[in-house]
């Protein structure tokens, strides 16, 4: 079943859309989840997930059913990682969001939630930019979580040199966003 099928079916509230939903994406959804998650948290997020999708759809309809439902789950994956971990320090996760720390502000007020807006396009913008390798690692690493051990095996390079690259590519980002007068 086609992702306009499976939309329509959310339309008409249908449960079949459930079913649809899971079939096509729940390994993908799985994916991102586990990555951020252990495997039985990744289950309730999924789960989580549909439920979400459930009460979006409609009045949202999603342009991309796969980049929507992936949306939905890393966040919902995060504010569970968040909530689990609240008082934790030392893991993955921390590591991973903390990289990014140093290169993207925090959204707090109105003024500064217009400018996320700006950020965002000049993030597309910038990753529009790369080679399509870098993209990748770049958004496999800081939007699904994959360690850096992971990235380094599938590209058969060591853990450090991918380190090294991915230090680099968030000093370019850095670099951009300060061309652009951003700076954190």
């Amino acid at each position: 079943m086609d992702d306009t099928q499976i939309i329509a079916l959310y339309e008409q509230r249908d449960e079949q859309a459930l079913r649809a939903t899971e079939q096509k994406y729940g390994g993908y959804c799985q994916t991102i989840a586990r990555n951020l998650l252990g495997f039985e948290d990744a289950e309730e997020c999924v789960s989580d997930t549909w439920l979400t999708a459930w009460k979006r759809i409609p009045p949202t309809k999603p342009q991309s059913l796969r980049a929507f439902l992936g949306r939905i789950t890393r966040t919902l994956a995060i504010s569970r990682w968040r909530g689990l971990h609240a008082r934790k320090r030392g893991s993955d996760m921390t590591l991973l969001l903390s990289e990014l720390d140093e290169c993207l502000p925090a959204p707090g007020d109105v003024e500064e939630t217009i400018a996320a807006k700006e950020l965002s396009g000049l993030l597309s913008a910038w990753l529009r930019s790369l080679a399509g390798e870098e993209r990748v690692l770049f958004l496999r690493r800081y939007w699904y979580g994959v360690s850096v051990k992971q990235l380094a095996e599938e590209t058969e390079c060591t853990e450090n040199q991918m380190a090294q690259r991915m230090r680099k590519l968030r000093a370019m980002l850095r670099k951009r966003l300060e061309q652009e007068e951003i700076y954190i």
